[in-house]
């Protein structure tokens, strides 16, 4: 009985000592003015990643977008929507813009890993409206990302609600942080070849990062 008492001691000191796995996410959107709320014509397009670690308590958004009518004012995630792929949400991260998002142009790339136990990586009326604290505003945004129930939205004085958007969607067969979206659904056949070199950067900042 001692022998099995100390086996079972050895066990869970094991347990306590080896690191919680991961689970790391990346999830994808096309963003373009005919996703947003009030669809509209706006000949801008784009594509997002959001990668989750929640066990390292991170989200690193990259974004690449160009063709945007006048120069962009903001760009956030918008969480929750009551149901998924559909509807409007308040503003879920950092306030006025993400980041060192490049605002104030048309065209451009953003890659930024956020450190979502920072009270910086969020709106602080979504931290209020979801628990009161970090912890549970950070379960409340991969909850609702993990749901189809955020969006990543680019703003512009022409569009001051959004004029690209895009509601995120898990990437298949995306377990780790290498391992980027397989597939992102293709623009249309005029804006392709600008998206791919979006795309190609983000790829090349990726494998320096590794």
């Amino acid at each position: 009985m001692k022998m099995r008492t100390y086996f079972a001691a050895c066990l869970f000191a094991v347990a306590h000592v080896l690191p919680a796995a991961a689970t790391v996410i990346t999830y994808d959107a096309v963003l373009n003015g005919a996703n947003e709320a009030s669809p509209n014509a706006s000949p801008a397009t784009g594509v997002a990643l959001v990668t989750i670690d929640d066990v390292a308590n991170t989200m690193r958004v990259e974004v690449s977008f160009f063709g945007l009518t006048t120069p962009n004012t903001a760009a956030h995630i918008h969480c929750c929507t009551s149901a998924a792929g559909t509807g409007t949400a308040g503003v879920a991260t950092s306030v006025p813009t993400f980041t060192g998002f490049p605002t104030g142009t048309t065209a451009g790339t953003y890659d930024h890993l956020f450190d979502m136990t920072l009270a910086g990586s969020y709106n602080p009326a979504f931290v209020t409206a979801n628990g009161g604290t970090l912890l549970s505003a950070e379960l409340a945004l991969f909850t609702g990302i993990g749901a189809g129930k955020a969006y990543l939205n680019i703003h512009t004085s022409t569009y001051p609600s959004g004029e690209i958007r895009g509601f995120l969607q898990a990437c298949e067969n995306s377990t780790t942080a290498s391992n980027p979206c397989e597939v992102i659904p293709a623009p249309e056949p005029g804006t392709l070849a600008l998206l791919g070199l979006g795309l190609a950067g983000l790829a090349a900042s990726r494998r320096r990062r590794r």
